[in-house]
């Protein structure tokens, strides 16, 4: 039984739903369903009750997420003591879209001072996973932004930014010094795929079910604008090409920037980092 797929069973465990664990660990729902099979086969009994609403534990999988979270915990515990005691310790950043922002130049310059002899691992990620692949165990700390589903993270907020409108510099709307989101309310907004975190795509659609093309990286939003009049939201202060204009939305909560990482993680390297990280963001 490998611990990709116990990993797995864990997050349905939790979730009680495989459309939301598969969300959850950034995987679609046919090899996650494959996973838990494999695991029944493997332990010779159900684990689920199967349900039209989603699933419950059956006494056997709840013997076993006791004890998956446990052989888990404890892998996670021995990779990192193993990492330090070889001088090899790596950690793994994800990093949703937005590496030019510069509180991540000067985190990276404060922490690799700190930490010399870091091997340190940048993934970046697009805008269709919030946690940048904490989920799926592909990063230690995520650099992103919420809201998002917290559930078995821990997050720290590290800095909160104004949200504008992103228009084409040309839109009639775009001669405004501030919107209120009504104002936008007969537009086009972009979409994220299928299956991203509900709560992320809310919030980026200001707050109501909306219309649009799909996008997946921040110059696919762009060029939506840019060539369909989409509207497109963005954190204040980021640099646009002069073809486009933002407006401050004087009724859009704020965009956070939050680093994320795993609840229970052992990882002794994570907490020195989260708090290089708070330092330097809020500088």
């Amino acid at each position: 039984m490998e611990l990709r797929t116990l990993r797995y069973f864990v997050a349905v465990a939790e979730e009680l739903h495989f459309g939301r664990a598969a969300a959850r660990l950034h995987i679609s729902q046919p090899p996650l369903s494959r996973a838990i099979k494999q695991v029944e086969a493997e332990v010779g009994a159900l684990l689920f009750t199967r349900t039209p609403a989603g699933v419950t534990l059956t006494p056997v999988g709840a013997v076993l997420l006791d004890e998956a979270r446990a052989l888990l915990e404890q892998a996670d515990r021995l990779r990192a003591r193993v990492s330090a005691a070889a001088g090899g310790a790596t950690l793994t950043v994800g990093i949703l879209g937005d590496s030019t922002d510069p509180g991540a130049g000067r985190l990276a310059a404060a922490y690799r001072r700190s930490h010399p002899g870091l091997d340190i691992r940048i993934r970046d990620t697009d805008l269709t996973d919030p946690t940048c692949g904490l989920r799926a165990g592909l990063v230690d700390v995520a650099l992103t932004r919420a809201p998002f589903n917290e559930t078995a993270l821990t997050v720290r907020e590290l800095r909160s930014d104004p949200v504008g409108a992103v228009l084409r510099a040309d839109d009639p709307l775009a001669r405004h010094d501030r919107l209120r989101l009504a104002a936008l309310d007969d537009r086009h907004w972009f979409q994220f795929p299928p299956g991203t975190d509900p709560i992320w795509q809310a919030y980026w659609n200001g707050g109501r079910p909306r219309e649009g093309p799909v996008v997946r990286v921040v110059q696919e939003c762009l060029q939506a604008v840019l060539w369909n009049g989409t509207v497109g939201l963005a954190p204040l202060g980021h640099e646009l090409p002069p073809e486009l204009a933002v407006v401050p939305l004087i009724d859009m909560a704020p965009s956070r920037v939050v680093a994320a990482w795993n609840e229970h993680d052992p990882n002794p390297l994570i907490r020195p980092f989260v708090e290089a990280a708070t330092a330097a963001y809020r500088r």
